[in-house]
């Protein structure tokens, strides 16, 4: 690698995949050459960063790059992230996830490879790492600035759940396309006169289905913030099929929200490096419950249910017009942060404006609907009031 004139820049994305990281990279690229920086592109997360075999004679192509203008260029526009990514915690990493040539060294069960983080960054002379991705992500960059690494940190799950920051990369896209994908599949559920079942991502935050609700796709949602009653629900839901002329009902099911009286749902009990065990399958759940009551509240006669999770098809393909900006701008407000020599830092967008914060702030608190103030939890639906001087996602503002 040749030579910078005045330092080397690295980048990496973390966590699921969401439209509007290959545009954040390019920003990050393009601001960061033009400026007399040379950009290195980690490769898989953090993966990457305890992959990397520190002998240059190695063939390390597999976890980094160099990133070069015509390249991010041709990417900028796509959706996912060419860098690709993973959930690995460097932190905790299970004897099975350590590299081959450092299995001689780390037998435990679980092993904290920061020092080979910390190696691996020197062998590749970085002076900045900024990782773009969710709390999990996030928090292990807050482990580096701890250790003294210089960190600044770009949000991004389609979740919007990172605390700090009013919105994070992905989450525009994943309300579009929620919106959209719940109105094209009412022309199955009012052919069929049924109830429809929309199951979402989310993890234990309900913005991805409260907002869309908001705006008119569904007639009900329920969220992990509160733990709803499937009576009520059921009435609720036969109520709004007996009003609609089309005789069908619309419910947005946030992947971790919980029936009264049951737990969270799990597609298994196997957890990742965070300590999260996959979400899914309340959806199946709520379906099956509404077939079963309904004749309570239909004079006896059972309503089918579509039931579907639009799962990835939120996430996949290419950014909406937000999802293009503002990654474009977080990426160019890193790298005003790096010329002016500052460091451990959250790129945010706060009350319609761009700013930073503390990074560890992302590890200080959860960020969750706030019930009381937006949703109604009689009608289990949003409340819609209290507009005026709110950001533009509503409940996403600090």
């Amino acid at each position: 690698m040749a030579n910078s004139t005045k330092g080397i820049i690295g980048i990496l994305t973390g966590g699921g995949d969401v439209p509007g990281l290959n545009p954040a990279i390019r920003a990050v690229t393009i601001r960061a050459i033009r400026e007399g920086y040379k950009v290195i592109g980690i490769r898989k997360g953090w993966r990457g960063l305890i992959d990397i075999v520190r002998d240059k004679k190695a063939n390390n192509s597999e976890n980094f790059i160099e990133l070069s203008e015509e390249l991010v260029n041709k990417v900028g526009r796509t959706g996912g992230t060419f860098l690709h990514t993973s959930r690995v915690n460097p932190s905790k990493t299970s004897k099975d996830r350590i590299p081959t040539h450092l299995k001689d060294k780390y037998k435990e069960e679980v092993n904290d490879l920061t020092e080979e983080v910390l190696a691996n960054l020197a062998f590749l002379k970085i002076d900045y790492l900024i990782p773009i991705g969710g709390d999990d992500t996030l928090s292990y960059g807050v482990r580096l600035y701890k250790e003294g690494f210089k960190v600044i940190a770009i949000p991004k799950t389609m979740d919007n759940d990172v605390p700090g920051t009013d919105y994070c990369i992905g989450f525009s896209t994943c309300i579009t396309r929620t919106i959209s994908l719940t109105h094209s599949l009412r022309t199955s559920a009012g052919s069929h006169e049924r109830l429809l079942v929309l199951e979402v991502f989310g993890r234990y935050a309900g913005f991805t289905a409260i907002l869309p609700t908001l705006a008119g796709a569904a007639n009900r949602c329920v969220i992990p913030e509160y733990n709803f009653d499937m009576e009520r629900l059921t009435e609720l839901m036969i109520q709004d099929r007996f009003s609609n002329p089309s005789r069908y009902s619309v419910v947005l099911i946030s992947e971790g929200a919980s029936i009264a009286g049951e737990e969270m749902i799990f597609q298994d009990q196997v957890k990742d490096d965070y300590g999260h065990k996959k979400l899914g399958g309340i959806g199946d759940r709520v379906s099956e419950h509404l077939k079963q009551l309904s004749p309570k509240y239909n004079n006896s006669k059972p309503i089918n249910v579509i039931n579907q999770k639009l799962g990835y098809m939120v996430r996949c393909g290419d950014p909406d017009a937000i999802d293009s900006i503002v990654p474009m701008a977080f990426g160019n407000l890193a790298l005003d942060l790096i010329i002016k020599g500052v460091h451990g830092r959250l790129i945010t967008l706060r009350n319609g404006r761009y700013d930073n914060a503390p990074i560890d702030i992302v590890t200080s608190s959860k960020k969750l609907v706030d019930v009381d103030r937006y949703y109604n939890v009689d009608r289990l639906r949003p409340k819609y009031n209290s507009f005026e001087m709110q950001p533009l996602f509503l409940m996403t503002g600090l």
